[in-house]
């Protein structure tokens, strides 16, 4: 992009004067204040710009990118997906972000029953698909939390792209951690607790993140001390289609380590492919099987995505009704029991998992944990506002 494409900027901003300072520095990505001296220089040209106190300088260290050293904490942060989005809203940065991308699989409703605690959909709703280096330029984030060799392997980015972004405008900090089946991903994988502590240290928010990590960890070992011996646990089929009438499905193993599946890991529920040759959906598989070949696995269990905007009573309506109509799906032992449910969402953070963990439970155990219908609660909604608020020790 030269600069003549460059969307216009009303004046200079302090990033840059900071790219003139040069940002890279020893392999490390530099966010945030200049030196002195280049601040000097920028109170003297212009006058208008506002001075920042400096301090002291802090290094995240994340693959795929490594280090990213920031000389202030970012303000401005551009998060791709629900999982980092949510990640900052837990650390109390909502005010923050500048848009997303992938906004419609960003489930904000959560935060609907959390006192305190919410997200500007406006913003949302502005910009819900940042991946282009023009609208990068115009949000003008401080910090952009994408794993970049997303954008090169599914937006066609090239490396010099990526290098021009954390260059002229801040760097990229993040890994696709949702699943771990696609080809291109080969550096490190963190699981949902691993990334987010990666970025409370972005935003310096270690006391929130360690908060967060202890209700989590109670919550966890609580629900795992109530759960039945394992070979009493269901077989459980995690599939894919966003349809009504649904007549073919694109199945997930349970055995990829992705943060998406999170949730069913922790309920120690037995993969129902387990045995079969059937791979996990990725970017590069995109398999879809009939009705008779769910027949030939034939789950206690049957969990769909693709249809997260519906409540219960919607999809129960819609989808089970569907299948139940259904000439070979309502031979399915899940569907004769009713034991078909929306399957979660593709990107959680924090706060999320603490309600899809809650549903996950009530849909396979609900003699133990209560319906999926009901009002049972199995966390503490007020504990999960009050560290988001900052309200807690």
């Amino acid at each position: 992009m030269t600069d003549a494409e460059k969307p216009p900027r009303a004046r200079p901003t302090r990033r840059d004067y900071i790219k003139g300072a040069g940002v890279i520095a020893g392999g490390s990505l530099l966010a945030g204040c200049a030196s002195d001296a280049v601040s000097d220089s920028i109170a003297t040209e212009h006058s208008e710009t506002p001075t920042t106190t400096e301090t002291e300088s802090y290094t995240v260290t994340m693959e795929p990118v490594g280090d990213v050293t920031f000389q202030t904490v970012p303000e401005r942060w551009l998060p791709y997906g629900g999982a980092y989005a949510d990640m900052g809203v837990a650390l109390g940065q909502a005010d923050g972000i500048t848009g997303i991308g992938g906004g419609d699989r960003y489930y904000t409703y959560v935060y609907d029953e959390l006192p305190g605690v919410s997200v500007d959909q406006e913003t949302i709703d502005e910009y819900p698909e940042v991946r282009t280096k023009e609208e990068f330029y115009e949000l003008d984030s401080d910090v952009h939390l994408y794993d970049p060799q997303m954008l090169v392997n599914w937006f066609d980015w090239s490396e010099s792209d990526i290098d021009e972004i954390a260059e002229n405008v801040a760097p990229f900090i993040g890994n696709l951690i949702f699943r771990r089946s696609d080809e291109w991903h080969d550096y490190r994988y963190y699981t949902l607790y691993q990334a987010f502590e990666k970025i409370a240290e972005v935003f310096q928010e270690q006391a929130r993140y360690e908060a967060f990590k202890q209700l989590h960890d109670d919550y966890i070992a609580g629900i795992q001390s109530q759960l039945p011996p394992a070979e009493e646990r269901p077989s459980v089929l995690l599939t894919f289609e966003g349809t009504n009438e649904p007549e073919s499905f694109s199945p997930y193993r349970l055995s990829d380590k992705g943060t998406s599946k999170k949730q069913w890991r922790d309920l120690g529920v037995t993969d129902a492919l387990a045995g079969t040759d059937i791979d996990n959906l990725s970017t590069t598989n995109r398999g879809e099987y009939d009705y008779e070949t769910l027949l030939s696995v034939d789950p206690d269990v049957i969990l769909i995505r693709g249809h997260e905007r519906k409540s219960v009573t919607e999809f129960r309506e819609t989808v089970l009704q569907f299948m139940e109509d259904h000439s070979v799906g309502s031979q399915l032992t899940a569907v004769q029991n009713g034991r078909v449910y929306r399957g979660g969402y593709l990107r959680q953070g924090p706060i999320h998992n603490f309600f899809l963990t809650e549903r996950a439970a009530q849909q396979l155990y609900p003699d133990i944990f209560g319906d999926v219908t009901s009002d049972t609660e199995l966390f503490d909604r007020q504990q999960i506002a009050d560290i988001v608020t900052g309200d807690f020790e």
